[in-house]
């Protein structure tokens, strides 16, 4: 038998209450309560169902999954769940990818104050986009933003940044009609980049005035106003980093995209090679590099490794994924309408069956099929956290562990 494939829940499993007392102190409750979830994900811990196949009898058990949007393990659900919430809203125009980047200074204090500045990135580069994009020399159109926060470069360093999926087009501004980008073209990036800077720190100021900025060790002389107007200083005169990326091909193109980047988190599972008390081994893309070369290889101390990955644990009730302007929730439905209309194009197709609207008398059936003969899985027993199944499965079917929360 295969040997189970390395996740992060192992690390944290194994090494976990060594890295905890090391750094007793230092540790925050947000990130003690990752720590906790991504250990007892799909453990019995969380407790779980036994089920059945109606066919061949196969019995399984399976166990629940912590639904902590930082554990690797329970993303994929969620971002296939929150894909078919979009599915219907796609438009049938070319998408564009672009890219803010918040620079190092910035970055550094990011981490001190997440909450703000992340929300900063959020709502200046959201501005700045539709500013731009509604001015009658550019696209003269109100456009619409889904915009995703990643806080991790590929080897997990600290490297905040906005990914930004937007419609080659637009509402004019009366609301007539829809108005198209030119072919290969959304917005000029120096301008962007420019009136992203301008906005932002404009906001970062104000955030600052208000005191609602904190400053720890080498940064805690930042407090003093005029410290902090000098540290911002060589900033203001600096090009920051907007990426426009190349329209992609359809909008099953852009599903194909969210589903791999909305509900990331520091590190996938499939990235890890190998773990011991000494080091964790796992795979990175350098950008620097082009071609095959850029995937390469990467050892850090274990304790390093927990350190890095709970780096981009985020502050209670920070939402990762927003939506701007045409996609503004409250008035997406109408607006997306709207567009559909000027497109001449039929209304989005009717939201895909759930769970939820199953008949009462309906058996519950796990998501996927039984793995011997392909029939429905049929639950046959709920079990509570800690407590141990009735039903188990003959010795020769290993019990396994999928998400059926």
């Amino acid at each position: 038998m295969s040997r189970p494939a390395l996740e992060v829940a192992d690390i944290f499993r194994d090494h976990g209450a060594a890295w905890r007392k090391a750094n007793a102190g230092h540790v925050s409750l947000d990130q003690m309560k990752v720590m906790s979830a991504i250990e007892r994900c799909r453990t019995m811990a969380l407790g779980g169902h036994v089920a059945r196949c109606e066919n061949c009898a196969n019995t399984i058990i399976a166990y629940n999954s912590c639904r902590n949007r930082h554990c690797p393990k329970c993303q994929a659900a969620a971002a296939k769940e929150w894909l078919a919430e979009r599915e219907a809203e796609l438009l049938p125009v070319g998408y564009f990818h672009l890219v803010f980047t918040l620079p190092g200074p910035i970055a550094d204090i990011a981490y001190q104050n997440k909450a703000v500045i992340y929300g900063l990135l959020f709502t200046a580069a959201a501005e700045a986009t539709l500013t731009i994009a509604a001015d009658p020399k550019r696209l003269g159109a109100k456009i619409g933003i889904t915009a995703v926060l990643h806080s991790w470069g590929s080897a997990m360093t600290h490297h905040p940044h906005l990914h930004m999926i937007v419609p080659g087009g637009g509402i004019s501004l009366d609301g007539t009609r829809w108005v198209s980008c030119r072919p290969g073209f959304f917005l000029p990036v120096r301008a962007l980049s420019r009136l992203f800077r301008r906005l932002f720190l404009s906001k970062l100021v104000a955030a600052h005035q208000a005191e609602r900025l904190a400053f720890f060790g080498d940064h805690a002389v930042l407090a003093e106003p005029r410290a902090f107007a000098a540290f911002l200083a060589p900033l203001r005169n600096t090009e920051w980093v907007v990426n426009a990326k190349k329209p992609f091909a359809g909008p099953q193109a852009v599903l194909a995209y969210l589903s791999r980047y909305t509900h990331r988190v520091a590190i996938s599972n499939r990235r890890l090679i190998s773990a011991d008390e000494t080091g964790v081994t796992f795979t990175w893309k350098d950008y620097r590099i082009e071609g095959p070369g850029r995937y390469k290889t990467m050892t850090l101390p274990t304790h390093e490794f927990i350190r890095r990955f709970l780096m981009h644990v985020l502050p209670k009730g920070l939402h990762r994924i927003r939506h701007y302007g045409l996609f503004a929730n409250g008035h997406r439905a109408a607006n997306i309408a709207r567009a559909r209309e000027l497109l001449g194009v039929p209304s989005g197709s009717k939201k895909p069956e759930t769970s939820d609207t199953t008949a009462a008398d309906e058996p519950r059936v796990l998501p996927r099929p039984c793995r011997c003969c392909g029939g429905r899985m049929i639950i046959i027993e709920t079990f509570a956290a800690g407590c141990q199944p009735q039903h188990r499965p003959a010795p020769a079917t290993p019990a396994v562990s999928i998400d059926t929360s």
